[in-house]
């Protein structure tokens, strides 16, 4: 069977030719202060940056702020498309209102699609405008080999990047804007009375490190971006295509062991990109562990000129864009399988795809710890035609117990979740 599969994926990475290059896996660690590489594993390698693209979207919202473009308490309103994003999500309505302070926590904490996408919004007037100047920043910031098609890192064939361009990125946010940097700390925040908790679990469980963000899609595979400090050492991880949410963070956790040593114990972050004016000045670093510790806008004394990068997209087509990823044989055995008679399960969600609700799943598993250790992931589709959505569900729980007490460690985690008897 092994074998078997082996020829099939080599089969369709020749029939698919040099225009496509399956996401796979991809590391890099980089000294914060020197610029210098400790690391690297097919650094350069194009894959789907899935939601760490909301870092592009965090740095241009930090950005408009420092230009008093919008203030911490400007009202985004939220349009139909905004709110129709499938999960990682608020739950935001159309037609309603959200903070740029809650948008921010949203896309940081919850990885929120729906407040990246209003955000995007607000900035550029519509999400692709705004993909535009997300792609023209990483141009001017030395990520050369980054496109980005929305604000969110949702499924898009050719958004791309490396993962030397994500630490070249999260450089950028540590050294342009210090103080809204270190809201990629925040654990948990409070939206709307309910209590929303993040799942950057490596960021809890390492010494010394303070963010910055996590990524999934099934074409992406797990995706990470850490930044940690020992005493003056300041060093940036990034590792994509990880096959688990688990195994990437022992990889990052594993590389990080290795080279944070070897890093220098220098004092300031690696240089502006020559593109840029000048670097900020030197400001006083905020607590992030509070609301009402998020920093106060800048002013500036000129807005910076708007970018065209219609050119830049163009050019990037000719480049090998990232093919779903394959996806394990086991994997499609359990997601396919229909639950057995009798028991309990447990439904998360629902969402428009069954890559969604898988993706949901991976995540919500992670989340879950022991009480999902033995569950197992089921999708199911409900509806006919456009009106199709997939539920997310974990099958598999020998008695109504254990069930609810999976159910409540994911409520901890800010999932949502739904008791239910097994048919049969």
């Amino acid at each position: 069977m092994k074998i078997i599969r082996c020829l099939l994926l080599a089969m369709c990475a020749l029939a698919l030719g040099s225009a496509t290059a399956f996401a796979g896996s991809a590391s890099l660690v980089l000294d914060a202060r020197t610029g210098k590489v400790l690391s690297s594993e097919n650094a350069d390698t194009l894959n789907h940056p899935a939601s760490l693209t909301k870092m592009m979207t965090l740095y241009l919202t930090f950005e408009a702020l420092r230009r008093g473009d919008i203030s911490w308490d400007s009202k985004i309103k939220v349009s139909k498309a905004a709110a129709a994003k499938p999960p990682m999500k608020l739950g935001l309505k159309p037609g309603s209102t959200i903070t740029v302070r809650e948008a921010v926590y949203g896309m940081i904490v919850r990885s929120a699609n729906d407040a990246a996408a209003a955000m995007s919004e607000k900035l550029g007037g519509s999400e692709q405008n705004f993909a535009r100047k997300m792609t023209a920043k990483a141009r001017k910031l030395g990520m050369s080999r980054t496109v980005f098609i929305n604000a969110s890192g949702l499924p898009a064939s050719k958004q791309v990047t490396t993962a030397r361009d994500m630490s070249t990125l999260a450089v950028a946010l540590m050294r342009d804007y210090p103080r809204e940097y270190r809201l990629f700390a925040t654990p948990s925040f409070t939206f709307r009375g309910r209590k929303i908790r993040g799942h950057n679990n490596l960021m809890y469980r390492y010494d010394g490190m303070d963010g910055i963000k996590t990524g999934y899609t099934n074409a992406s595979g797990f995706n990470l971006v850490s930044a940690v400090r020992d005493g003056n050492r300041r060093v940036i991880g990034v590792v994509l295509g990880g096959r688990t949410a688990r195994s990437r963070d022992d990889k990052m956790a594993a590389l990080l062991n290795r080279h944070l040593g070897k890093a220098s114990t220098g004092r300031q972050l690696v240089a502006a990109a020559k593109t840029r004016s000048a670097a900020p000045a030197e400001v006083e670093v905020a607590s992030a562990a509070t609301m009402s510790d998020v920093p106060m806008p800048y002013t500036a004394p000129h807005r910076a000129k708007g970018d065209s990068v219609a050119a830049l997209i163009a050019a990037s087509s000719t480049a090998a864009v990232p093919g779903e990823r394959p996806t394990a044989m086991a994997e499609v055995e359990i997601t396919a399988a229909v639950p057995a008679a009798g028991g309990w399960q447990i439904q998360i969600s629902a969402a428009p795809s069954a890559d969604a609700a898988r993706a949901l799943l991976a995540q919500a598993q992670a989340a879950g710890g022991d009480r999902l250790a033995h569950a197992s992931p089921y999708t199911e589709a409900v509806g006919k035609g456009a009106g199709t959505v997939y539920r997310a569900r974990f099958v598999g729980f020998t008695s109504r117990e254990a069930a609810a007490e999976a159910c409540s460690a994911l409520k901890k985690r800010s999932y949502d979740c739904m008791l239910l008897p097994s048919r049969g």
